[in-house]
């Protein structure tokens, strides 16, 4: 049975089944992500945040309603507005008890925590009227999907300090398919909400969720710094569109941790806008970091670079990446028009198993916002390393394809070792190609790779770089907090 089939038939599954369904043998580090806290004699959940709350309420103090059916949008709205007059003074959580509440968009504010209940399940409603519209981020100058606006995402803040949303594995369902159905038929006329975005904010936390069938992206973190994002489980139909799981876009120390994605898009999406727009916004995403993450994507990355990169992509560290029957484990995408730069990328200790792809580079990935982009507004793509990797049942070891007159260079791939597909793999049509390397427009050195890379990658008996210190964002502990249950 075909993975695109499993999806359609068998969705209902418990989280923690299908994830353990599909990762097979990763299975016993996934119970990492699951952790929904740990009840103590007071009646209380532990669970790890930046900071701990002094008030706390349930949204069932509000009124609120959870049984599916009943919009709790203003109920969630009154309860922010109430616990906006007291966080200041040591902070606020707002508890989404058990049950299944339906609601639109609304917005967080500053020193606050949301947190879901390990039985809760935040259903995003189907109506639009439920979705304000805001404008188009500056760095993008027009919505992805459409020229028009964008819907606010379900869940939504700007201009915050100390944010949380948390749960002891409580779900997140963006009831996405009446969204995708609209927009394969061309009927919307401005772009899909997320499921969680947060804008302008710094000392973010996302973590400790299962989230599921957003309408588009998962969750994107943009224009923010200092951002924790972990034990995410991310599920979205494998042919449902622009599903991303984790889009840092224009955002400074970020980590993301022990996260398990299953996508019909990019499992990761690393960003900093879109051509002339984000070339004038200037903001890059730098400081990044990855490590225990696993994807599976068949048409998409486990983690791209772009293609929207115009404000800059840098310092990036991945480690302990597992790829899964997705299209390619890193790829960047950019094109002329893009400008800016993906420098100083650094990838370890990466385990690939059925793959199109394991490396891929687009220099010609032509997606533009508008006429007004600069053609001669040339990407710099340099200092790109790959340490430490293994692949297996892989059609095409690599792609990398840089831009005539401006080549890729820096490229240093090392201790790498990929067994090639055999036969047509069950899930590309493509039959593996007789040359396992693609190269144009690149250069760079390779040490301890087979197959035998492409010749404008040197052999030479080198070791590709990896920061030997740790990024701020990686010093930070989470505290122990407590919530009423």
């Amino acid at each position: 049975m075909g993975i695109h089939h499993f999806f359609h038939i068998n969705f209902k599954v418990s989280k923690r089944s299908l994830i353990c369904i599909i990762l097979g043998f990763l299975c016993i580090n996934a119970a990492s992500a699951k952790s929904g806290g740990i009840t103590n004699s007071k009646g209380t959940v532990d669970y790890k945040a930046i900071n701990c709350r002094k008030h706390g309420a349930s949204l069932a103090d509000f009124g609120g309603k959870g049984d599916g059916k009943t919009s709790n949008t203003a109920v969630f709205k009154a309860a922010i507005a109430n616990l906006s007059k007291v966080a200041s003074d040591g902070g606020a959580q707002l508890v989404v008890p058990p049950g299944k509440w339906l609601t639109g968009s609304f917005s967080l504010i500053s020193h606050f925590t949301l947190y879901l209940h390990k039985e809760a399940v935040l259903l995003a409603s189907e109506e639009e009227s439920e979705y304000p519209l805001i404008d188009p981020l500056p760095s993008y100058g027009r919505g992805r999907d459409a020229a028009g606006k964008r819907f606010q995402s379900l869940i939504f803040g700007t201009n915050l300090t100390d944010v949380v949303v948390a749960g002891g594995n409580g779900t997140i369902d963006g009831q996405g398919a009446i969204w995708w159905k609209k927009f394969k038929g061309k009927e919307l006329n401005n772009t899909r909400p997320y499921l969680i975005e947060i804008l302008y904010s710094n000392q973010v936390q996302i973590s400790d969720l299962t989230l599921i069938n957003s309408p588009s992206w998962h969750v994107h973190p943009t224009y923010c710094r200092d951002v924790i994002i972990e034990k995410l489980t991310i599920l979205a139909p494998v042919d449902s569109p622009n599903t991303d799981g984790i889009n840092p876009d224009s955002c400074t120390n970020t980590r993301i941790r022990d996260s398990y994605v299953v996508s019909g898009d990019d499992c990761i999406a690393v960003k900093s806008g879109w051509d002339e727009y984000g070339i004038k916004f200037g903001m890059p995403t730098q400081h990044l970091s990855i490590r225990n993450f696993t994807c599976i994507s068949p048409d998409s990355a486990v983690i791209a670079l772009g293609s929207e990169m115009s404000g800059g992509i840098q310092d990036v560290r991945a480690e302990e990446i597992y790829a899964i029957n997705s299209q390619s484990g890193v790829r960047i995408k950019t094109a002329p028009g893009r400008g800016a730069y993906v420098k100083e990328i650094f990838v370890r200790n990466m385990n690939m198993n059925t793959m199109k792809y394991a490396f891929w580079m687009t220099g010609s990935y032509g997606s533009h916002p508008d006429e007004g982009y600069d053609p001669k507004a040339f990407p710099v793509i340099k200092n790109i390393n790959y340490i430490d990797m293994v692949g297996k049942n892989v059609t095409i070891a690599g792609n990398l394809a840089g831009i005539q007159g401006h080549p890729f260079t820096g490229i240093c791939i090392s201790n790498v070792t990929i067994v090639m597909a055999k036969k047509k793999s069950s899930f590309f049509a493509e039959k593996p190609k007789k040359l396992p390397w693609n190269c144009t427009d690149i250069s760079g050195t390779s040490n301890d790779v087979s197959p035998k890379p492409c010749g404008l990658l040197q052999d030479k008996k080198v070791e590709c770089s990896f920061p030997a210190d740790k990024l701020d964002i990686d010093n930070v502990e989470l505290k122990t907090c407590s919530v009423s249950v």
